[in-house]
């Protein structure tokens, strides 16, 4: 029911950006981040809204919970980081194949190989001590950025936060390029709703577990931002564009923001 809500909230709202994006005058525009366009600046009114929204859920509930998570022994935290880290790392094995980077995705199926035997279900990174390191995750927004699509609009979404129409388009991608969805939610449509192993909800927990760890990671960095920002909503876009454009080009160049050095990667999936 989560997942139908949030793809008919989306494919709704991409048809609103597309008709004003053909109609559109004098709107604030942006060097593209994966391709030769620009990134326009749709719905500022709405998105600084939602943005609103979602900082004050952040405060209310999702820091505290990452605080929480923060309190957990560090081994505990490291290992949960990177089981949830070896199942993402499916996700960018699909599309490092859609954008034809084979060698990528030879370096990224041997790590979740080796990571899942030996390193007992990833919660151990034996294959980084093989030189096998991870480069980097990859998504379906990326691959359209590769593939040669525009960005299109910028706007942020409820809970969701930051997106553009291209990254929108390509969250819904990832659901059905993820391998943990497509086995979570298949094997419950043939195991029925009471198989507790595979439900499909559980592909919600992984995703939730991420996001937390992600936020738990990120608290100084975030707070730092927060307090060194005039308008936080123009650094956290200027930010997020940033991010995107460093993604769709492959490249190893590191983002500037506002001298947080040690900013985890932004995970838009």
């Amino acid at each position: 029911m989560i997942r139908k809500i949030i793809f008919v909230s989306i494919m709704g709202l991409l048809l609103q950006i597309g008709a004003v994006n053909a109609g559109t005058t004098g709107s604030e525009e942006m060097k593209d981040s994966g391709s030769q366009g620009t990134t326009k600046e749709c719905f500022e009114g709405f998105s600084r809204a939602m943005f609103k929204l979602n900082h004050g859920l952040d405060k209310a509930i999702f820091e505290p919970v990452a605080k929480g998570y923060r309190a957990l022994p560090v081994p505990i935290r490291k290992g949960t980081g990177n089981a949830v880290d070896n199942l993402r790392s499916l996700l960018t094995l699909s599309n490092n194949i859609l954008q034809g980077d084979f060698k990528e995705a030879g370096n990224t199926a041997g790590r979740f190989a080796i990571n899942t035997t030996v390193g007992i279900l990833g919660i151990f990174d034996p294959a980084a001590a093989l030189g096998l390191e991870e480069k980097g995750k990859e998504d379906f927004g990326q691959t359209l950025g590769v593939w040669g699509s525009e960005s299109g609009c910028y706007f942020v979404l409820p809970i969701l936060g930051p997106t553009t129409t291209r990254d929108a388009i390509g969250l819904v991608g990832n659901v059905f390029l993820d391998p943990v969805y497509q086995i979570t939610h298949n094997t419950e449509i043939s195991a029925g709703v009471g198989n507790s192993n595979y439900s499909e909800h559980n592909y919600f927990y992984y995703r939730g577990t991420g996001a937390v760890d992600f936020r738990a990671k990120n608290i100084e960095s975030f707070d730092s931002l927060e307090e060194n920002s005039i308008d936080l909503y123009a650094s956290i876009k200027s930010l997020y564009l940033q991010d995107r454009k460093k993604k769709v080009a492959n490249s190893s160049s590191t983002v500037e923001t506002q001298d947080d050095s040690d900013w985890e990667e932004i995970d838009t999936n």
